[in-house]
């Protein structure tokens, strides 16, 4: 799944907008929108095994995951995590096919 991704993405500015969405702003509105997920580590897992296209540890060596992340895949993570802020991208869907890559659901 891929969504628009920023031209030319500060690394610096990336990373804190990443820690933005994932720790404060999705958490805080997961509960209103009826997310699966309310906690900043699942929307950090969900995003990045998108972004991966199956469990992120097998792509992304080292933790954290965003800190070592290539800057395709986190810029990726970001560009989907505003899409699901913007009601474009279907958390409930993405979550699920997160835990089927992690062998969760079948």
């Amino acid at each position: 799944m891929q969504f628009a991704l920023p031209l030319d993405p500060d690394r610096d500015a990336l990373e804190a907008r990443w820690l933005t969405l994932t720790r404060n702003i999705l958490p805080s509105v997961a509960a209103a929108r009826a997310w699966p997920v309310t906690e900043d580590h699942c929307f950090q897992r969900i995003l990045l095994d998108v972004a991966c296209a199956g469990r992120w540890y097998d792509t992304i060596r080292g933790r954290p995951a965003y800190a070592h992340a290539p800057d395709a895949i986190l810029a990726q993570a970001v560009a989907l995590g505003e899409a699901a802020l913007a009601g474009e991208a279907d958390v409930h869907a993405l979550n699920r096919q997160s835990l089927r890559w992690r062998g969760k659901l079948t």
